[in-house]
């Protein structure tokens, strides 16, 4: 492809060589450049590409985009300054491969809690209703039905663009994604043609990257801010900060809400361990998912769905068929009574919300038993919080191990402990193996009890040392039955 074409949405400071020679590939990772690359020297959190550019051109990039050229020109290569080399990669990106997202309708899922399960059951749901749709996920990316594993939320904007041009290539009409705060924030979704965006929550999360809230929900607003006059801006109403993101957006604004008014209200009728009632717009529908999150949840999928211009009673109709997403409130039963559920919650207000819909079901008819652990190398900030919202709304609390990766799991565990007085640490127990501390939880279940495993949900492994393990919760409490 001629360079002038793969810069044609790229704003460019100062040129410096001829941007009509045919490009091979496009990198950003030096060790990947070939004869005939274009570089683009991004700066990232662990290192700076511009110290690279000499290696790039070694191993044969024929053009170097930076924000900062060289003082050594080579006079063989082409050099294009821009403001934000991120940005330009994205842009550069979607033009190489040929513009995927304006050749599908591209919904994007922000927040904290609940964008792999919107994003996944609007994909779901638009396959059930007949079309052909893609999905870029946390727990996996599927082309049409076809399994694409996820390695991060939000992938390079190279592979995103690649997987959306698979997407196009397969007849694809819709995409569903999710909108990482740190995707945003890198730039990786620059040059993207959004149709829709909907926002979920937010609460403390990625502070370890972001360093402030405020840094935090400026990165959410942001998606919101880029998104077209063509677009749909779907909040949840009963986040305070939900109408924020829409203050400065061109998009079409609407609401969900499960408390006041919205364009797409609903209200839980009934619930327990199997499901609930529901009614949505003043219809009623039954549904196999649990609690109040997974009713906003499903409330902002039926939104986007009627704004996406489906029917509201055929959307309804599949909605009531659709399914939990692997490790989100996923039920077991034990054949001795009790019930497990596993949860991907790994912030305190994710966590505060599983324990809250547990309690509200069990309403004093059984004791709650709460597996939990904090990653290593994150926000330790969370960690103290963490162990109070599990103390505080169990019967017993089993603080573990989650991913310690390079740090050492008890001293993860004396943060958590960090948090609790005399009388709270009494209602926990300390239990470094996470296999144990499973084990431990369903030892000391009663008929009617519920076993809470949260933190890990669809991973099945664990970090240790920097060492990747096999290991899955649903395995661990299937061997406990």
């Amino acid at each position: 492809m001629i360079l002038t074409d793969i810069l044609q949405n790229v704003i460019l400071l100062k040129t410096i060589g001829n941007t009509e020679i045919n490009i091979e590939n496009i990198q950003f990772d030096s060790r990947k450049v070939e004869v005939g690359s274009v570089f683009v020297a991004t700066k990232g959190t662990a290192s700076d590409g511009h110290q690279y550019i000499q290696m790039a051109i070694e191993k044969g990039a024929l053009a170097v985009v930076c924000e900062e050229i060289p003082s050594e020109i080579n006079a063989k290569i082409t050099y294009i300054k821009v403001e934000n080399s991120s940005d330009a990669l994205g842009k550069m990106a979607s033009a190489w491969y040929g513009f995927p997202s304006s050749k599908m309708i591209l919904v994007g899922v922000t927040g904290t809690n609940g964008k792999t399960t919107i994003a996944t059951l609007l994909y779901e749901l638009f396959r059930k209703l007949g079309h052909k749709s893609g999905l870029l996920s946390t727990v996996c990316n599927y082309v049409d039905g076809r399994v694409v594993e996820a390695t991060h939320t939000t992938p390079d904007a190279l592979a995103l663009n690649g997987l959306l041009a698979e997407m196009v290539d397969a007849g694809c009409e819709y995409a569903f994604m999710e909108v990482s705060s740190h995707s945003v924030d890198q730039r990786r979704i620059a040059g993207l043609e959004f149709d829709g965006g909907i926002f979920t929550n937010i609460t403390r999360d990625h502070i370890d990257y972001h360093l402030t809230f405020e840094n935090y929900l400026k990165a959410k607003k942001q998606f919101f801010d880029e998104l077209s006059g063509d677009a749909f801006a779907l909040t949840n109403a009963d986040d305070k900060n939900g109408l924020v993101m829409l203050q400065n957006t061109k998009a079409k604004k609407y609401t969900y809400s499960l408390r006041g008014m919205a364009d797409f209200k609903t209200r839980i009728l009934e619930d327990g361990f199997e499901g609930m009632l529901l009614d949505m717009n003043d219809k009623e529908v039954n549904v196999s998912f649990i609690g109040k999150f997974n009713a906003s949840n499903l409330s902002a999928v039926f939104g986007a769905a009627v704004l996406l211009g489906q029917d509201e009673l055929e959307v309804l109709r599949v909605i009531s068929s659709l399914h939990s997403v692997s490790g989100r409130f996923e039920t077991l039963h034990a054949p001795s009574g009790y019930t497990a559920i596993v949860d991907y919650a790994h912030t305190p207000d994710a966590l505060n919300n599983v324990i809250g819909t547990i309690n509200q079901i069990l309403q004093g008819n059984g004791r709650l038993i709460t597996v939990i652990g904090c990653g290593g190398n994150r926000d330790k900030g969370k960690r103290p919080m963490m162990a109070r919202e599990s103390v505080n709304g169990s019967w017993k609390a089993i603080l573990t191990s989650d991913n310690p990766r390079n740090e050492e799991p008890q001293a993860i565990l004396n943060d958590m402990l960090a948090g609790l007085d005399v009388v709270e640490k009494a209602k926990s127990l300390t239990i470094v193996d996470r296999r144990e501390a499973i084990k431990t939880a369903c030892a000391m279940a009663k008929p009617g009890d519920v076993v809470l495993v949260a933190g890990k949900g669809h991973e099945d492994y664990q970090i240790i040392q920097g060492v990747k393990h096999h290991f899955d919760d649903k395995e661990e409490i299937r061997k406990c039955f």
